[in-house]
């Protein structure tokens, strides 16, 4: 069961819309088709612009059967321990990267995920939430 509150809720709410608002920026400024290093570098530095606390390309383990295994997992952008940010630059989001973003929320017990595909001609159209429902 897990003990996840409203203001957790109201908290990655709030968040959610800083990151939106700061991929929008971001996607505005350099527009489609570029490779998402390019909008990673771009979007970290619109989160530090705006104040935001995150981690980058941070290592995430599995842990089984109290052993713990480097699966080479990354996470593009962590947003205050609280948010996983993953960037794409493809030309459709698959169920693949559906299923990363969760196993990656499941992994790290984190309940909300955000993918973002930049190579699309409107950002909004390429962002996908993707709670996990522990």
């Amino acid at each position: 069961m897990s003990n996840y509150s409203p203001q957790s809720r109201k908290e990655e709410d709030r968040l959610s819309k800083e990151i939106i608002g700061a991929a929008i920026e971001v996607h505005r400024h350099l527009g489609p088709g570029l490779l998402e290093s390019a909008y990673e570098e771009c979007l970290c530095k619109e989160l530090e612009i705006r104040d935001i606390v995150f981690e980058r390309q941070k290592p995430l383990a599995v842990v089984y059967k109290g052993i713990t295994l480097d699966c080479g997992y990354k996470l593009d952008i962590v947003v205050e321990g609280k948010v996983i940010l993953e960037l794409k630059s493809v030309n459709k989001i698959e169920s693949i990267h559906d299923a990363q973003l969760l196993t990656y929320l499941k992994l790290s017990d984190l309940k909300l995920g955000l993918l973002i595909n930049f190579n699309v001609p409107i950002l909004k159209e390429g962002i996908k939430r993707i709670v996990n429902n522990l």
